[in-house]
Parts: structure tokens; sequence; C-alpha cells
């Protein structure tokens, strides 16, 4: 893995370059060998996914040799194949082979799972960082500060960027933050443990534990099955989205076909994963893409769904699932006895709260900008950019109007949307939506003087609404705390453009009033320090950092305390 960090990363002499490619073809056989020895030694242990898996990838290396050595000259229908990426391609194949049979086992007693979490993320963004300082990632180099930001901003799917992501790096450097945003967006160790599990069928149960924490899967047992759920999601809804945004593009504003592909995949992922990262200079403001309405609209559609969460779209495919087999097909005409609980009240609380923010915040949007930054549009142009603008506060930090335009008041509806963020266990940011709707359904419930929170004949547990007024509490501190910090240190900036960037940066949104790039660097290493709070959630740290205790089995007498 070092020599394929240094051969993308540096320049080499063609001897070098020679000498490197005869250790790849070593590596690839050796793989190759490896995996025909598993078979040998421990056949009956191999599940049948793993063997088409192990089939395909060896016919897809062999292959590649052929090409190497034999297919330019014997085969003019695969020559394509004897350029030297196929054989870099075909190296990370057998790594990802070889790593997953490494065991891996996660001690509880060294790291909880709150802890496993944040290092991850962690040690992602310092790697992030130094691949982004390799000289063949940047036109004219980076520095050490500005690497570590845009790592940041990345692996926290925020967004806010230092310098300009489509000309300041190259097409390595870009890939390096695509693969920063789809890490940070799904989780390292998300993929590493499918992997793993995928192919030697097995795991420890404090692995499954360990794992059950962090994804929020309720059955120890269904742990992995709920890890292949995030992966197909992930990547089928980004291939798609991927594909509907080639067919959206001009493809005379592209000098190639791999370029348009680049730009349809980057700004696919980007959008699912809640980045807002994009390689044009002026996001999608960019002349040539504020009026692609067909365009901004896939993108509407990816940002939702990466918000609204893992476990609530696969809620929805099983409740669609359930309508369309049972309603409409065997139900048609029949009286249904039983009603089952099909959508969650996880998922029905964050639909209905995503769903009016949606709504208000589009209206809102709509009739304040209407004559405003909404002037230059045109019929539908005018709601879907209104509907854009509503969507990507909540954690996405796309634009497709100037933001330094907006009137005051739609700055002030975008603070409360960046606030909220996106929903729980999804790749945005924020106190999340649920929070949100726990934290007004209690406003409610006091003020019809009931002692406890019920919506969708369901009543909500004392912990939950504790834990939601704890998220609060803490986004505020580190919100707050951020805005002094920063406005000590770059006293020369306005007071509501500090705090956009503050709140931007905590709910990984990446917006910005334009200051981000002229910030110090004292600033910029609070503003990173947010994005990373933001991300990880400082209830998350303070669970790593506190040991847990042991409750003791007495009640102390309960009073009330006055509060107004």
């Amino acid at each position: 893995m070092i020599l394929f960090i240094s051969d993308f990363g540096f320049d080499k002499s063609k001897v070098i370059q020679k000498e490197f490619n005869l250790y790849y073809f070593v590596v690839i056989g050796l793989g190759v060998l490896s995996t025909i020895m598993r078979y040998v030694e421990r056949s009956k242990e191999i599940k049948k996914t793993v063997v088409v898996f192990d089939v395909i990838t060896i016919l897809i290396t062999l292959t590649i040799l052929y090409t190497h050595f034999l297919g330019v000259k014997a085969h003019r229908y695969i020559s394509f194949l004897s350029n030297d990426n196929w054989v870099k391609f075909a190296i990370i194949i057998t790594f990802i082979r070889e790593f997953s049979e490494l065991k891996i086992s996660y001690k509880k007693t060294l790291l909880n799972p709150a802890q496993l979490f944040i290092i991850s993320f962690f040690s992602i963004i310092i790697l992030g960082s130094l691949l982004l300082m390799l000289p063949k990632a940047t036109h004219d180099g980076i520095s050490f500060l500005n690497a570590l930001f845009t790592s940041t901003s990345a692996v926290c799917v925020t967004g806010l960027i230092v310098v300009d992501t489509g000309s300041y790096f190259t097409t390595f450097g870009q890939f390096i933050i695509l693969f920063l945003i789809q890490a940070g967006g799904i989780g390292i160790l998300t993929v590493a443990s499918y992997f793993s599990y995928f192919f030697k069928g097995v795991a420890s149960y404090e692995n499954q534990l360990t794992l059950s924490d962090m994804t929020g899967s309720k059955e120890i047992g269904k742990v992995f099955s709920t890890l292949k759920y995030i992966l197909l999601i992930t990547f089928l809804i980004e291939f798609l989205a991927a594909v509907l945004i080639f067919f959206s593009l001009d493809e005379n504003m592209f000098h190639s076909f791999s370029e348009r592909a680049f730009f349809s995949i980057f700004h696919s992922i980007s959008a699912f994963c809640n980045a807002g990262f994009s390689t044009l200079p002026n996001n999608l403001y960019e002349t040539g893409f504020r009026y692609n309405y067909f365009f901004q609209s896939i993108i509407i559609g990816s940002l939702v769904l990466g918000g609204l969460g893992f476990p609530i779209v696969a809620n929805l495919v099983k409740y669609f699932k359930y309508f369309f087999t049972q309603k409409l097909f065997y139900l048609r005409g029949k009286k249904q006895t039983h009603k089952p609980w099909v959508l969650n009240i996880n998922s029905r609380i964050t639909l209905a709260t995503t769903l009016s923010l949606i709504f208000f915040g589009t209206l809102f949007i709509f009739i304040n900008e209407y004559h405003n930054t909404l002037a230059e549009h045109k019929g539908i142009g005018k709601f879907i950019t209104a509907l854009f603008e509503a969507t990507t506060p909540r954690t996405a930090g796309f634009n497709t109007v100037d933001m330094a335009s907006l009137h005051f008041s739609t700055i002030m509806m975008i603070f409360l949307l960046m606030w909220i963020g996106a929903s729980p266990a999804s790749t945005g940011g924020g106190i999340k939506t649920n929070t949100f709707a726990i934290a007004v359904l209690n406003f409610i419930s006091l003020a019809k003087g009931k002692t406890k929170i019920e919506v969708f004949r369901r009543e909500i547990s004392e912990v939950s609404v504790r834990r939601a007024f704890a998220v609060i509490s803490l986004s505020l501190i580190v919100i707050g705390l951020g805005i002094i910090f920063v406005s000590a240190f770059d006293s020369d900036k306005k007071l509501l453009d500090i705090a956009f960037e503050c709140f931007s940066a905590y709910s990984t949104v990446g917006l910005s009033l334009g200051i981000t790039a002229k910030l110090s660097a004292y600033s910029k290493i609070v503003i990173i320090a947010i994005m990373f709070i933001g991300r990880v959630s400082m209830l998350t740290l303070l669970i790593a950092l506190f040991k847990k205790v042991k409750q003791n089995n007495y009640k102390y007498p309960v009073e009330e305390i006055t509060i107004n």
C-alpha cells in the first residue's frame, strides 16, 4: 500500500516505474495463489457467494495479466486492458480480499463503541490530510493546515473549503476527496466489518455487540444484514443518481466522456453523503448549471434520501414492498382484518418532520426571495430553486443562488434549517429531525398539562427526551464557544458571517457567506474542531470520555424545581 500511494502521489523515472510494475505483478500473482490455497486448505468453510466473488475476480485478474503480456498482439478486442490503471485495479481487488482475511477483534474493555467510532474518524482524517499533501494531489502544493481542513470537511461530509476543489486539486486529489467523503458518509468501519464477515462468514459476539451499538441495529443477530442494507442502499442510490446526472448534463460543457462521467460520480456521491463538495468554482451556481433544473432535481432527491438515514430508507423499502404486494394485489376488494405496523415510530416522526421542514422552508424562500435571488428564474425554475435552497441547508452545502445576496430573514431561516439538520443514522449532521420533533412535542405536551409525550399511538420514552435536550444544549454550547473563539481570532469579520460559518460547520452543512478561505490559522483550527464534533456529536464525545457507572438500587425523593 505504501508503494501504491507512492506510485500515485509522486513523479518517478521510467526505471522506477518498471520496478513498481514488476512488484505489482508479483503481488497479483501471490494474491491469486493465496486465494486458490484457501480452497485447498479449508474448502468446506467457504460460502457460495465467496466462491462466486473469487472466481470472477481471478478471471478478471488473469485477463488483465494476459493482456499485459500477450493481449495487445494476440487479441485487439481486449487491448484496452493493457493500461496500467487496470493493474492497479487488480491490486485493489487483491488488497480487499487479503485484508478481509485478517482477524479484526474489537475489545470493549480496551475501547468502547463511542471511542472506536471517534478514533476511526480521526484516523481517516489524518490519513486523508497526508494523502492530500502528496505532490501529485495538487497543482501547486498545499499546507498541512489546509490539507487537514479539507480532509476534515470531506470526512465529516461538511463541504466548507479553503481552496477551490476543481482547480486546486488534480484528478488524483479529487479522487482522494471522493474517497474521504464516501468513507465519512457510510463509515470506514462499516465497510471493513462487512467485508471481513462476508469472506469469513463468522464474527465474534463482542464484534457484533460493538457494531450493533454503532449501526443502531436492535437485534445483534441482524447486525451484518443491517450493514449489507447500508452498503446496498448507498451504492445503488449513488449509481442511479450518477447515471441520471450524466444524462442531464450538456456534453458540450465537457472535454471528454471520462470527464463527464467523473463529474457525475463525484456529485452523486457528494450529494447522497450530504457533503456539498463540487468541482465547479462557484458550486452549482456556475453558469450552465444554475438553470439545469433536471440536474438540480436529481441532487435534491439524493440529498433527501441521504439525509433520511439508512434505517428509515430500509423501512420505507419494506413499507413499499408491503404496499404493492399486499394492498394492491392480495387485498384488492377484501376487508383488511389486521393492519400491521410496517412504518415504525422513528420513520413516521422523521418523515413528518422532514416533509414539514421542506414544505415550510420552500414556501418561505419562494415568497421571500421571489423578486430577489429567484428573479433570474422563470416558471418551474423558481419553485425548484426555492426547493433546492430549502433542502440544501439541512447538511448538504450545495448552492444554486448567490448566498451573499439573500435577504437577512432568509439567512435566519437557513440558520434554523442548518441547526436542525438531517435525520439520525444518516450521512448528515445537525441536532437531527427527531430531536427537534421531540422538543416541539414536549412543548405541546407541557402546554396541554400532560406528563408524557404521545404521538402516533406511542409514548416517547423518558431517556429519548433526556437525550434530545442534552443534544440541543450541547450543540448550542459548542456553536456558542466557536463563535466566541472565531470572533476573538478574526475580529474584523462580521458577527453574522462568523455565526453562519459556525452553524454550518457544526451541522456539517458547508454553506458559507464567503469568509472560509479568509479565516486566520487559529480560526481554521476552531472550525476543524467544530466540524469534527458536529459529525461525531458532542454527546458521543462525552460518552467516550466518561466511564460508565453502575446504577445503584436506590431512589431519592422526587422534587420539582422552579423553572419559570
